[in-house]
């Protein structure tokens, strides 16, 4: 598949379609239903993974899709796809109960088990994150101009850390001790990938649990703007390579320059 401005900003169309459908239930007394995981699910994860799954099927029948609310699919299928719609209909469900308005709507095309394209929608707050590969990475508030963006050096001497909001753990703490001082900036769902796009913040450690889909759309954009997206190891994180659809521990950040890798503690290597 070429990736082609035209491409993306169908994706972006996608995933704006989508985010709108979830705003009546966001803004409704929804009922909220608990995964096998114990994670929960709204009528608004399906109401915008349904239309996703139909937009895309449109667009690009040919092209498989994984997405977090249709995930029933074995490895032995997906192992043989080189390219693929990696999807979460809607990231940040906790936030979405919660309604503090941290929550995205993220496609993501999976290419030899890399994001070359990912759009990140947050409905609440009316604003777009998208990119691809070749073409760079853009930040699009409601109806202005989109305007590119890209990482910036780090402040290394108080790095802007991203703590999830929802997801808060001993060895991220143990990491965050090994920081000489840094600035805690809390947020949840993969704005934290594009707050490191934007230049407004260097780092996000997560060495927790995560799903493919939960990372790959805002990976793609924050390595579209220059930034990286590593496990422990300092190898880039990949995806589809194993049957788990976990991703290992992980960190992101703009300047690569810097070694992030030495704030991990050994225990978590």
């Amino acid at each position: 598949m070429e990736l082609t401005r035209e491409l993306l900003d169908h994706i972006c169309d996608i995933a704006v379609a989508a985010g709108q459908k979830t705003l009546p239930i966001y803004n409704s007394n929804f009922e909220i239903e608990t995964k096998d995981d114990d994670s929960p699910l709204t009528q608004a994860d399906l109401a915008a993974h349904v239309s996703i799954k139909q937009a895309l099927s449109e667009l690009t029948p040919d092209t498989p899709q994984l997405s977090e609310e249709g995930a029933d699919i074995d490895f032995d299928t997906r192992r043989s796809w080189s390219t693929y719609w990696l999807i979460d209909p809607l990231d940040g469900t906790k936030e979405f109960v919660n309604k503090n308005d941290q929550f995205t709507i993220n496609i993501a095309l999976i290419v030899d088990h890399e994001p070359v394209l990912g759009v990140v929608y947050a409905p609440v707050l009316d604003t777009l994150w998208f990119a691809a590969r070749e073409i760079g990475a853009f930040r699009q508030q409601g109806a202005a101009n989109p305007e590119p963006i890209a990482a910036v050096a780090a402040h290394t001497n108080k790095p802007r850390v991203l703590v999830s909001r929802s997801h808060r753990s001993a060895s991220i703490d143990a990491l965050l001790a090994n920081l000489p001082d840094y600035e805690p900036i809390t947020m949840g769902s993969s704005l934290k990938f594009c707050v490191i796009a934007d230049g407004d913040a260097d780092f996000y450690p997560r060495l927790g649990p995560t799903s493919e889909w939960d990372t790959a759309a805002g990976h793609a954009v924050l390595a579209c703007a220059g930034g990286q997206v590593t496990d422990l190891d300092g190898e880039p994180l990949r995806y589809n390579v194993t049957e788990s659809v976990l991703n290992t521990h992980f960190l992101a950040f703009g300047d690569t320059g810097h070694d992030w890798r030495a704030y991990v503690p050994d225990a978590s290597k």
